[in-house]
């Protein structure tokens, strides 16, 4: 480490971008004890943690005794403290020896500081002039402590996720020409949030016209609605110093340092919440309008066909065809006149019209259904029997007449009676039907029911 100058030391371990107390009162001392520290190897960033920790469980214990001096020292101690929370990190950076827990570890300690010298703060000065603003206040630190850290954890795990998502959609985008696609740096997506962090002194523009990638800007309608910002942005990224003006670092310094320091801790931890309070409403704002900016994009990326689909056209006719199809008054083949066009789906043909058929054939119109008539109910059917006496002379058909004999008195006997022939005693060898007479009787035939009640044979 001897070998590093301080130039170097905080190129390598300070932020691009942090709070303007770190930047001008903490990260000058930091650095130089920094250059200190990591020449020994037995002190690593979790044992700086621990050593931020106590120190400022001490400056705690001075400000539960409530005097002046003691509200002094715990101040100073306290400021000492967040210089050893930021050296933890520094060390990690410069010896790359960092670690998951160390990180959670210095989270975890960070808000047990804050929660301790809330409550002793505010707490000796109860215990001194008997002000139940003071509880207040405690209630109010701890709460806006906790306020700012989940609600910049949360954006941070909203941002991220957006991010993925919009990757990943390009990447389902990409995936069917991935080889090409690859190849001229298409396949990718570079975040402009990103190319302003790399780049804070290049303007919005040229960032995007420099890029090799498609550009995803979450920040547009922000910067849109208030336009002043970038230029105030650049300015301030110059000194390393983020717009954030009020965060979380400068409301603990003024509640436990300016506070005490000036004594006037009520009006300082009044101040220091209106203030943290307003930013953390824009920095909302800021992420509303980004998520609005997140679904216009997720939008346009997954409206958009890809460069390189196919034409349906292209597969079922040739250029002729097609144009013949789309002009009106055109016809499509002899003898089929060409159609008008009443959209866009009339631009593909369907099989019938590439086969030759017309497009639509004419049926005809049919009027809407007439109302319902019942019919007339049908007439019960009434049997009619009539009787039908065999005529004597068949030559002479006289229906109206009636035979002067009865018929024979073997016919309505059952088969087998004692006159095996009934026709043996009349003159005809083989006499007619009873009613039709025309149709001679079979003398052998079996004797069937009549209409009569008689039997035929």
């Amino acid at each position: 480490m001897a070998k590093l100058s301080l130039r170097a030391v905080q190129k390598l371990t300070c932020k691009k971008r942090d709070a303007w107390w770190t930047v001008f009162l903490v990260d000058p001392m930091a650095t130089r004890l920094l250059m200190v520290v990591a020449r020994f190897r037995f002190i690593t960033p979790d044992r700086v943690t621990w050593a931020a920790l106590f120190v400022g469980l001490a400056s705690a214990g001075f400000f539960l005794k409530g005097d002046t001096t003691s509200l002094v020292v715990g101040a100073l101690l306290y400021h000492f403290s967040f210089v050893l929370d930021c050296i933890d990190g520094k060390l990690a950076r410069l010896k790359g020896n960092g670690s998951v827990f160390g990180g959670w570890l210095d989270y975890v300690f960070d808000r047990i500081r804050v929660l301790a010298c809330a409550l002793a703060l505010m707490g000796g000065q109860y215990l001194r002039t008997d002000d139940p603003r003071f509880l207040l206040a405690a209630v109010g630190v701890v709460f806006l402590d906790m306020l700012r850290y989940l609600d910049a954890l949360q954006i941070y795990k909203m941002r991220q996720s957006m991010r993925a998502k919009l990757e990943r959609t390009a990447a389902e985008r990409a995936a069917a020409e991935r080889a090409e696609r690859d190849a001229r740096g298409e396949g990718r997506l570079v975040f402009m949030e990103d190319l302003l962090r790399d780049n804070p002194a290049t303007s919005v523009e040229t960032l995007r016209a420099e890029a090799e990638a498609p550009v995803v800007d979450l920040h547009e309608q922000f910067r849109d609605q208030f336009p002043w910002y970038t230029r105030v942005r650049r300015a301030m990224l110059r000194t390393r110093i983020r717009p954030h003006l009020f965060s979380g670092i400068e409301f603990q310094m003024f509640v436990f340092i300016v506070g005490p320091l000036l004594g006037r801790i009520l009006w300082t931890t009044a101040a220091s919440a209106a203030m943290l309070l307003a930013f953390e409403l824009f920095i909302m704002y800021k992420f509303w309008l980004s998520t609005r900016d997140f679904n216009r994009v997720v939008r346009d990326m997954t409206a958009t066909p890809s460069a390189a689909a196919p034409d349906p056209a292209a597969d079922w006719s040739e250029a002729a065809s097609v144009s013949a199809w789309t002009t009106p008054g055109v016809p499509l083949a002899e003898g089929i006149p060409g159609q008008a066009r009443h959209g866009v789906e009339d631009r593909f043909p369907s099989r019938e019209e590439r086969l030759g058929f017309p497009h639509h054939e004419q049926y005809q119109q049919y009027e809407p259904y007439e109302p319902y008539e019942p019919y007339e109910p049908y007439e019960q059917y009434q049997p009619r029997y009539e009787h039908h006496e065999q005529y004597q002379d068949h030559t002479s058909y006289a229906p109206q007449e009636q035979p002067a004999e009865p018929a024979h008195a073997s016919w309505f006997e059952p088969y087998g009676d004692s006159h095996p022939d009934p026709y043996a005693q009349h003159p005809y060898a083989q006499p007619p039907s009873p009613q039709y007479p025309e149709y001679p009787t079979r003398p052998d035939a079996q004797p069937q029911p009549w209409a009569d009640g008689g039997f035929a044979r």
